[in-house]
């Protein structure tokens, strides 16, 4: 079974620990989920931008969590 993940960054590229723990999530679907319901708070905890991943491998990213102005 698969497992997606996220890695968690600053503007720079720089790894940081996110302040809501993840989870590994067995769908993307899950994984997009969990980012839409606390992209806020991690935002907020100091995440910048987000990569995410199946089995190691890079899918998309950096997915930016800052709001697009309007």
């Amino acid at each position: 079974m698969a497992a997606w993940t996220w890695r968690f960054e600053k503007a720079d590229g720089t790894e940081v620990q996110p302040s809501v723990e993840p989870e590994e999530f067995t769908t993307q679907g899950d994984a997009e989920s969990w980012i839409g319901e606390h992209w806020k708070a991690l935002l907020e905890g100091g995440v910048d931008q987000v990569h995410l991943y199946e089995d190691g491998t890079k899918i998309y990213g950096p997915m930016s969590l800052h709001a697009e102005e309007a």
